[in-house]
């Protein structure tokens, strides 16, 4: 892998950025990862990301299982590594067992004995609005009849704002 593409901000090296640090601390745990090192460039950007993805992982009504198992699969699909490494431990606590998870990260078909019916779906609306964007009618109608409207609407901004995440580590080659 490439050096990353822009500076690392170290935590605690610019004044103007301390509120916001604390406020990243805050969510993730009291540190301020590797992303978010990168993402202090810009504080603006960093602040929207951090109240975004908090909404998305910490304030959604999506069960952990489907929410992570859609994070894993978009960062399989994008071929971004710290993505899916950063979230193993989150999906192997949300009950995913160390078997669905490898064979996610084969990026090969899906052995549907190792996940439910649920997931199953998730995973092909995951491909469909990571690898098509558009999503057909068809996968779309079975989504919304399992799924209620916030369901939905969660469980489609989790994958957009996965793949915005995948593709931002990415291109500026953040990796551990």
């Amino acid at each position: 892998m490439s050096q990353i593409r822009v500076p690392v901000v170290t935590p605690g090296t610019r004044p103007e950025l301390a509120e916001l640090e604390d406020t990243i601390k805050k969510s993730r745990g009291g540190n301020i990862s590797l992303l978010y090192q990168v993402l202090l460039n810009s504080a603006p950007i960093a602040s929207g990301w951090e109240q975004m993805l908090s909404a998305v992982r910490n304030h959604s009504s999506i069960p952990a299982d489907l929410r992570e198992l859609a994070i894993l699969r978009v960062a399989v699909l994008n071929r971004a590594e710290y993505e899916f490494e950063a979230h193993v431990p989150h999906a192997l606590t949300a009950g995913l067992t160390k078997q669905a998870i490898d064979n996610l990260r084969t990026g090969a078909v899906f052995d549907a004995q190792l996940f439910t019916e649920s997931q199953t779906l998730v995973l092909e609306l995951t491909d469909k609005m990571t690898r098509e964007v558009a999503v057909p009618d068809a996968v779309m109608a079975r989504v919304t009849a399992r799924f209620n409207a916030q369901e939905v609407v969660e469980l489609v901004a989790t994958i957009a704002a996965y793949n915005m995440v995948s593709r931002f580590l990415v291109a500026l080659a953040i990796a551990h």
